[in-house]
């Protein structure tokens, strides 16, 4: 069997992979929005890091990587809010009685299992 037939692994970029290494670190019933995971890297912004976990997220906690405003990833609401539940992650209901993260006491800021290198 020559080489020629095997499929080609695709790389993931490397700051791609430091999105994933960031995401798989935060504990279950907590979340970083987006920009707190740029900030943390020291690079790259919010839509570098929703880019990232839309691109390669699917085989780590995505559930744990949020926007700022609590609102569950649009299109995977149920999915993402069955492991809120699991993990017991802190939730809030709007008044029209939608589900929200509760960002004040679900933020996970790094610094309890990385030694504060935030």
């Amino acid at each position: 069997m020559s080489n020629e037939s095997l499929p080609e692994i695709p790389t993931i970029p490397d700051y791609a992979e430091r999105v994933l290494e960031v995401a798989e670190l935060i504990p279950p019933g907590r979340v970083m929005s987006y920009g707190d995971v740029a900030e943390w890297l020291g690079e790259g912004g919010p839509r570098q890091v929703g880019r990232a976990m839309a691109l390669y997220g699917g085989a780590v906690p995505w559930w744990r990587v949020v926007r700022s405003d609590g609102v569950p990833l649009v299109g995977h609401e149920l999915r993402a809010l069955e492991h809120y539940r699991a993990e017991a992650t802190p939730l809030r209901t709007t008044g029209a009685g939608e589900h929200r993260l509760d960002m004040r006491r679900a933020r996970w800021d790094g610094a309890a299992r990385t030694g504060g290198h935030r």
